[in-house]
């Protein structure tokens, strides 16, 4: 399984769905990761949590190292919720992350920041909390792979989603037609087409996938509802 997630894609954008794996079942990481991948998702979105930007603490890379070692062709999407970023992009590339999203508010050179993750051959992601202005990425957009918006604080699972976060989402679409957009914090099947239709392309769902009793119908509705999304903007 694999996502050809790049921001510049000038072929299109593509509807991808990546489950988070905060709310499963983490003794059993190595199943929930397969069966999700098995389920249809595009992608998996992986949250690294340090204790410091955001209170809760997850896990770092030697668990990355070790879902790597048996999910060899996944897309990893890290985002990163920790301070000081450039401390873990040698260890998360080492640990075979494909993506390291990390968030503009934890870094005083983003720049150098891209810089480092572009050379080891990693994708740039750049995450914005709710209340960073949307403004803030414009600087960095023609230099990264995705830009993140959280519809949610960062930090807990299953928070209510936050609709007046679309506004940015739809400012993002209208001014970069070919950037990959990502939408992360309460996501599912009953505000997923209001995320799709200000310009979302990738989806991140956490709980709404993770506790569905159909994981594989949940992922296919998300997908298809993106997908819709982008057909009617062409």
């Amino acid at each position: 399984m694999s996502c050809s997630c790049s921001g510049n894609n000038k072929n299109g954008i593509q509807a991808m769905i990546g489950p988070s794996i905060l709310n499963a079942d983490l003794s059993n990481l190595k199943f929930e990761c397969e069966n999700l991948l098995e389920s249809g998702a595009d992608y998996l979105h992986l949250d690294v949590m340090d204790g410091h930007f955001v209170p809760n603490l997850t896990f770092g890379h030697p668990v990355v190292k070790c879902l790597r070692s048996h999910i060899k062709d996944a897309f990893f999407d890290m985002h990163m919720m920790v301070d000081q970023p450039e401390k873990w992009i040698k260890d998360m590339h080492e640990s075979g992350a494909t993506q390291f999203t990390f968030h503009l508010e934890t870094t005083k050179t983003p720049e150098e920041c891209i810089r480092k993750i572009k050379e080891t051959g990693m994708k740039v992601g750049i995450g914005i909390k709710p209340n960073t202005p949307v403004e803030q990425l414009l600087p960095f957009i023609n230099d990264i792979d995705m830009a993140l918006i959280m519809t949610v604080e960062p930090g807990k699972g299953g928070q209510s989603f936050m609709a007046d976060m679309l506004p940015k989402v739809k400012f993002l679409r209208e001014n970069f037609q070919y950037l990959n957009i990502e939408v992360d914090g309460g996501v599912g099947p009953g505000n997923v087409k209001l995320c799709s239709d200000n310009g979302a392309n990738m989806i991140v769902a956490g709980t709404s996938i993770i506790n569905s009793k159909n994981r594989k119908e949940t992922i296919s509705l998300l997908k298809q509802t993106v997908q819709d999304s982008i057909l009617q903007r062409k």
